[in-house]
């Protein structure tokens, strides 16, 4: 699969998050039809940075919950999904099932 493709269809998968709610880098492998390529999309949600339209890179945790990354981009990642709603403690987000978003299932 070329790079390339693969990013533009976790990025537009990404653009798709409603605000407010989050989802995992496992469920957009899943939902792109690549399961076993989390870390892939790890990858390409950080080459996000110049995307256009912008993607919306910190709806995407880690599947327990955890926003990670360094300490300057979880802050700001933890700052930005606070201002749509989302409770964050302790880099870990609250009421995870409430405001998981499964592309597999919640596309509209």
């Amino acid at each position: 699969m070329k790079h390339d493709l693969f990013f533009e269809q976790v990025w537009d998968l990404t653009r798709e998050i409603p605000k407010g709610r989050v989802t995992s880098y496992g469920a957009i492998a899943k939902a792109i039809g690549t399961p076993n390529l989390s870390r892939m999309v790890a990858r390409a949600i950080g080459a996000c940075g110049s995307a256009q339209p912008p993607v919306p890179y910190y709806r995407v945790i880690s599947s327990n919950g955890l926003l990670s990354g360094d300490p300057s981009s979880t802050a700001k990642r933890q700052e930005l999904l606070e201002r749509e709603g989302v409770e964050i403690k302790n880099l870990k987000v609250q009421n995870l099932k409430k405001v998981f978003w499964d592309p597999l299932i919640d596309m509209e």
